[in-house]
């Protein structure tokens, strides 16, 4: 029992450290962010969206390496074998660059002829428009062969390090927009330079650490086959379940650009952004909470990994509709407020796009309790095949003459089916999951009380008739408290509202001392 309380207490405390960091990130990133658009102006911005999305459908041959490293690194910690943890280390980097060659091939062939012969780019924007791909290639590079370094840090549950980097970047993106500012070059190129070199820095630091800090961290080019073979099967087969989110994602974005040009992607650019961010209240705690499902099951402590998930699911869900719903309740003031000129249909977009967010942050806990199993071919063919779906569903919603942001239902359809097929193929393996607890308990009780915390929000901000910096403040704290409220009274069980109230208790007492 004794163990679990600490578990519990190290997730909070990690998860915490995660929070300052994002709290740090958010103030920078949005300031930031509406500076760059300023600057590069609005067609320039959709061509860094839309070239960079070139390179990041890449990405499912990196996120499905991540998955194996954490997977491998935390499984060996759970099961107490260090002899193992430097042979998972180097074996990682070996395929990490191996996949690095494989990304720079297929980006200077596939992806720099679809660039030049297809995208929907105007003639004077194409060396521009190259340099950004180019700068986009080596920043993504430099991305992969920096996993397995960040994935032994989420396996040693050392987020302080995390939150500590994580500012140094954001400084370093600081220091990018004032030089965006001042410079006198062609400022898209610019831009992408600047971007390509932050990550060059990043990628120094975490590798200092890790070598410094974690006596696996020592890369030798010890082959082992047997390892090599098991870490490369659960890449291979996470590879096709990562390719469906990606052409999901950028797929979507490239359709688009086909029908509607760089404007749009500018607009769905600056959503998916906002999203990414607030989507970080959640996913923080889910950076958490990851290597204790893992290291649980690796364990033999199935009940424990099986709560843990159950939990992770309600709480990353609970912790996005927090700040999702103020947000969503003011999106034409909090944008207005933030861009100044904002690019037609990010309004809609971003709507949508949280929408997709709170459906999604349901599923990663059951992602991960999969990975645990080591057993995820049908999980990822199923998955992918899902996933896909989008894209033609996007064309086929684009072809009839829709608006742009009406693309958005395709991707509210996937994630809603693959968040059901992840669990329905989790308990195949693992037959302590409950299919209709899931159900009843965690997604139609959790969607019930946010669904009406947002009916109750969006009528009490209908009686302001216009809206300034004051009602948005107010309507924005009303939200707030609402959804908290909601949550409190009938989202969480009574052994958590006790944890809760002693914590506040315990709390109040400190300052009154």
């Amino acid at each position: 029992m004794s163990n679990v309380v600490e578990n519990n207490k190290r997730i909070a405390k990690n998860t915490l450290l995660l929070y300052v960091r994002m709290l740090f990130a958010i103030v920078v990133g949005l300031y930031t962010s509406r500076v760059v658009l300023q600057t590069l102006g609005v067609d320039d911005y959709g061509i860094y969206n839309v070239v960079g999305g070139i390179v990041a459908m890449l990405a499912f041959l990196n996120s499905a390496m991540t998955a194996a490293s954490q997977r491998f690194i935390s499984f060996e910690l759970g099961k107490g074998n260090q002899s193992n943890l430097k042979q998972v280390f180097c074996t990682s980097v070996t395929i990490h660059f191996a996949i690095a060659g494989i990304i720079l091939l297929l980006a200077e062939t596939i992806g720099l002829w679809f660039l030049n012969t297809h995208l929907n780019i105007a003639a004077n924007r194409m060396t521009a428009a190259n340099w950004v791909y180019q700068c986009s290639i080596l920043t993504f590079i430099i991305t992969v062969i920096s996993v397995p370094y960040n994935a032994c840090i989420v396996a040693h549950e050392r987020m302080k390090v995390f939150a500590y980097i994580s500012i140094i970047e954001v400084m370093l993106k600081l220091v990018i927009v004032y030089l965006l500012l001042i410079v006198h070059a062609d400022k898209l190129i610019a831009y992408a330079i600047f971007i390509l070199s932050v990550s060059f820095i990043i990628r120094v630091i975490y590798g200092i650490y890790c070598k410094r800090n974690f006596k696996e961290c020592v890369y030798e080019l010890n082959f082992n086959k047997k390892l090599f073979s098991q870490m490369f099967a659960f890449a291979g087969w996470s590879i096709i379940g990562n390719l469906g989110f990606s052409l999901k994602d950028q797929g979507s974005n490239v359709v688009l650009n086909l029908f509607c040009g760089t404007a749009i992607n500018a607009a769905r650019g600056v959503a998916l952004q906002v999203n990414g961010i607030i989507s970080n209240f959640s996913s923080n705690f889910i950076m958490a909470l990851n290597p204790q499902i893992t290291k649980q099951y690796a364990a033999g402590n199935i009940q424990e990994s099986v709560q843990l998930v159950y939990a992770g699911c309600r709480y990353s869900f609970y912790l996005l509709s927090i700040i999702s719903i103020p947000v969503m309740v003011n999106l034409d003031y909090l944008l207005s407020l933030w861009l100044g000129t904002v690019p037609p249909y990010t309004t809609e977009f971003l709507f949508f796009a949280l929408i997709v967010a709170l459906i999604n942050s349901m599923a990663p806990p059951l992602v991960t309790a999969m990975q645990a199993t080591g057993r995820i071919r049908n999980f990822q063919i199923i998955i992918c095949l899902i996933m896909m779906c989008e894209l033609p569903l996007t064309y086929l919603i684009l072809k009839l003459g829709y608006k742009p942001y009406i693309s958005m239902i395709a991707s509210i359809i996937v994630v809603t089916v693959g968040l059901f097929a992840r669990l329905l193929l989790l308990k195949q393996l693992v037959k302590s999951y409950s299919l209709k607890y899931f159900v009843i308990h965690i997604v139609l009780k959790s969607t019930l009380i946010v669904t009406g915390c947002a009916i109750l929000a969006f009528s009490i901000h209908g009686y302001f008739d216009k809206i300034n910096f004051i009602n948005f403040i107010g309507t924005s704290f009303i939200a707030f408290l609402l959804t908290v409220s909601g949550i409190y009274i009938g989202g969480i069980t009574s052994e958590e509202k006790a944890i809760i109230n002693n914590r506040i208790i315990k709390i109040v007492k400190c300052s009154k001392e």
